[in-house]
């Protein structure tokens, strides 16, 4: 349970739990009032009644006028046994006075549905007073509901500041990371070099100087990779088709015998906007997580489809495939299903796609035992 147990997490039930306390207070409240403005009508049902029978206690009639008149919450209808609506009291009709009794009528309705009636028997007959609830208990009973909005405000706000926040620090360890990985690599790297220049004076033709020579041009390219990352890139129109061809015989050369990659094309041009050295490390990369997923044979696809807006490159191997509870978590940093590494490859290919090319990479297909399709989308 600790792997979904993360500060977001506490922070949402500390929320949750505000919320609730304040929905049962004030629902607490709102049954109290609720009580008062039961016996506020009562006490007006009994005024009407003394208004409605007795007419000679002038004291108790002065009582029972005062009652009403100082009902000035509480909006209430009362009607006399045939329904006939003999009186309101706090209904706005001002607004529409064309439509006064229509206003009245739709109200009584609408009272009837919120609390029973109340019955004024007075003997010779009965008066039956209907209503609602005042404009304080409203806004009691909506302000949780109000206050629960301004917490998942306050929350995303909160959520959206912690996260970019985290964020940035991930950047900085990356770029800092980067950097000083390719400001290691730096010496060995001349070393190898003057080496391998030795190695060329004593033979000249030497097949394994000519690979080495390329494998040193890719460490160089690997190098120069790392020290740009953090910084923006450089944009050139490139022929995306033979930058693939390259990264294809690269890496078919140095992939298992039993494993092979294939460039599937309808155009030989096709011109787009990138950044070679980091367009090179993503398809690196995926091809990579390919050749981890096929236990050393099987085929790896690689296919090129042009749209007027879009250029679309599909990655897909016949490997074991990624889970569907994992697809989504493949670009998370630090995620990873191998035994080594340390799961920043797909998420850096993600930054280096979305942020630097401004397109989207994301997980096409997949099923467990069938293999795993890649798409790369690039604007043209």
């Amino acid at each position: 349970m600790r792997k979904y147990l993360n500060w977001k997490t506490y922070l949402s039930l500390i929320a949750l739990f505000i919320v609730s306390a304040s929905l049962f207070y004030t629902n607490q409240l709102a049954g109290k009032l609720a009580d008062e403005e039961k016996k506020k009508v009562l006490e007006v049902a009994n005024a009407i009644k003394i208004l409605s029978n007795d007419k000679s206690n002038t004291q108790d009639l002065g009582c029972a006028s005062n009652l009403l008149f100082q009902n000035t919450t509480i909006p209430l209808i009362y009607t006399n046994e045939k329904g006939i609506i003999q009186g309101s009291i706090n209904i706005d009709t001002i607004h529409s006075l064309t439509q006064k009794d229509k206003i009245v009528q739709e109200r009584l309705e609408e009272f009837k549905k919120i609390h029973p009636v109340i019955i004024a028997d007075y003997g010779t007959g009965k008066d039956y007073v209907y209503y609602g609830e005042s404009y304080l208990l409203t806004q009691l009973r909506y302000f949780p509901y109000v206050q629960l909005a301004i917490i998942l405000i306050f929350l995303a706000v909160v959520l959206f500041a912690l996260t970019s926040a985290h964020r940035s620090l991930q950047n900085q360890v990356w770029v800092g990371l980067s950097k000083e990985t390719a400001h290691q690599l730096g010496t060995p790297l001349s070393s190898i070099e003057a080496w391998l220049e030795l190695l060329r004076e004593e033979n000249p033709d030497s097949e394994a100087a000519l690979e080495m020579q390329k494998d040193l041009d890719r460490l160089k390219l690997v190098a120069d990779r790392f020290s740009k990352v953090g910084s923006a890139p450089q944009l050139v129109e490139e022929n995306l088709v033979t930058r693939l061809e390259d990264i294809v015989e690269y890496m078919q050369r140095r992939s298992p015998q039993k494993v092979n990659i294939t460039l599937h094309k309808t155009e030989s041009d096709i011109p787009v906007n990138i950044s070679g050295p980091l367009f090179d490390w993503v398809m690196e990369n995926l091809i990579r997580n390919a050749l981890d997923a096929m236990a050393g044979q099987g085929k790896i696809d690689i296919t090129v489809t042009n749209t007027p807006q879009q250029v679309w490159v599909d990655v897909q191997d016949n490997g074991k495939g990624i889970p569907g509870h994992q697809v989504k978590k493949v670009f998370t940093p630090g995620f990873t299903t191998k035994k080594r590494g340390w799961g920043l490859g797909l998420s850096l290919s993600r930054r280096i796609v979305e942020k630097y090319h401004h397109g989207s990479i994301f997980v096409k297909q997949s099923e467990v035992g069938k293999g795993t399709t890649f798409r790369v989308i690039l604007r043209r």
